[in-house]
């Protein structure tokens, strides 16, 4: 992240509730490029798997997460500005997305922590693949509510109305957040409390994992994919989407025709890296995770590299950005933050 962000400065005095403007078509240009933020770190934790989470032992790794938060201009009342929480995918946070959306989202009333997993790790791996072996989406998972443990001493956030919005690779780990065995214990190792998410965004998340122990928070999930995405699977998406309904939440899944993956990204179309649809994990209740095929453990990172090298096609996916793809997407995504920050019109 540069470090030429400014700091945007909240009055803890003021009395005023944030405009909040969650609403189509959402804001560009000069406006949106002249909001700041301000880069942030906080506690976290390395878990390799949700196994090394649920040991007695507190033998985790601790880190120190990273992030840039953005803020409504203006100054505002304690406890009464809403807040997303951005998770960036396997290609790390882009100016095109994550920074772009948390500068949107601020302009329209909302608070916005774009966390940094691989800046945090920076000296664990540096290549696309290595990444990917090491920094696992449990860690992902970790940085969120270490992002959310953080936003608590915010005084202008009201923590009851923060939402977790992942990208691809973030997407899964925003839809593992939902997991209440999951949940309850970051919350304990990173001092959340009994403070959730109060709803979860997948962006094109590639649905690999089904929990056996299904019970979820009770958030709510939006789930976004376009039908050229060969990183996903409708079958295994409607699977998991049911695991996650019938766990007590509700999830809505939205198709968009003939979109590709990455469509708010900054690439024209082409293809990249490789497809991972085929592989399947399922988390145990002891929170090891196996893959399906094979009954492997993903018990480090020599067994991660061995599954996932099993699983995926050579054959590289399509992206590709699309405008009036993004254009739906970003009214389907203001729809589910008003009912989940409870605002109505916008």
């Amino acid at each position: 992240m540069a470090a030429a962000f400014s700091v945007l400065c909240v009055s803890q005095t003021a009395v005023a509730a944030p405009d909040l403007r969650v609403n189509r078509p959402w804001p560009t240009g000069a406006a949106v490029d002249a909001i700041k933020g301000r880069e942030v770190t906080f506690p976290s934790v390395s878990p390799f798997t949700p196994a090394d989470l649920y040991k007695p032992d507190d033998g985790l790794r601790r880190t120190r997460a990273s992030g840039v938060l953005f803020l409504p201009p203006g100054r505002h009342a304690p406890g009464s500005v809403p807040a997303v929480i951005l998770l960036h995918g396997a290609s790390g946070v882009m100016w095109a997305r994550e920074m772009t959306y948390a500068r949107q989202f601020a302009l329209m009333g909302v608070a916005a922590l774009v966390v940094d997993a691989f800046g945090a790790r920076r000296d664990w791996a540096q290549g696309f693949v290595d990444r990917l072996i090491k920094i696992t989406e449990t860690m992902l998972v970790a940085d969120a509510y270490a992002g959310l443990t953080y936003l608590k001493s915010v005084t202008a956030i009201d923590t009851k109305r923060v939402a977790m919005i992942g990208f691809s690779y973030g997407a899964m780990a925003s839809m593992y957040a939902m997991n209440e065995r999951f949940a309850n214990t970051f919350a304990k190792v990173l001092g959340v409390g009994d403070t959730r998410f109060a709803g979860h965004v997948a962006y094109y998340g590639p649905c690999i994992a089904r929990f056996a122990d299904s019970k979820t928070t009770g958030a709510p999930l939006l789930m976004l994919y376009g039908t050229r995405d060969e990183l996903i699977d409708p079958q295994r998406c409607a699977e998991i989407a049911a695991d996650l309904r019938k766990g007590g939440s509700a999830v809505r899944m939205t198709a968009y025709q003939g979109a590709a993956h990455q469509w708010d990204g900054p690439r024209p179309l082409m293809r990249i890296g490789r497809i991972l649809a085929p592989c399947r994990f399922r988390v145990e209740e002891d929170g090891t995770v196996r893959d399906r095929r094979t009954l492997l453990p993903m018990s480090g990172e020599l067994m991660r590299k061995i599954i996932i090298g099993l699983c995926v096609t050579s054959r590289p996916y399509l992206i590709g950005r699309d405008a009036k793809v993004r254009a739906r997407s970003n009214a389907a995504v203001a729809r589910f933050l008003r009912q989940v920050f409870g605002e109505r019109g916008g």
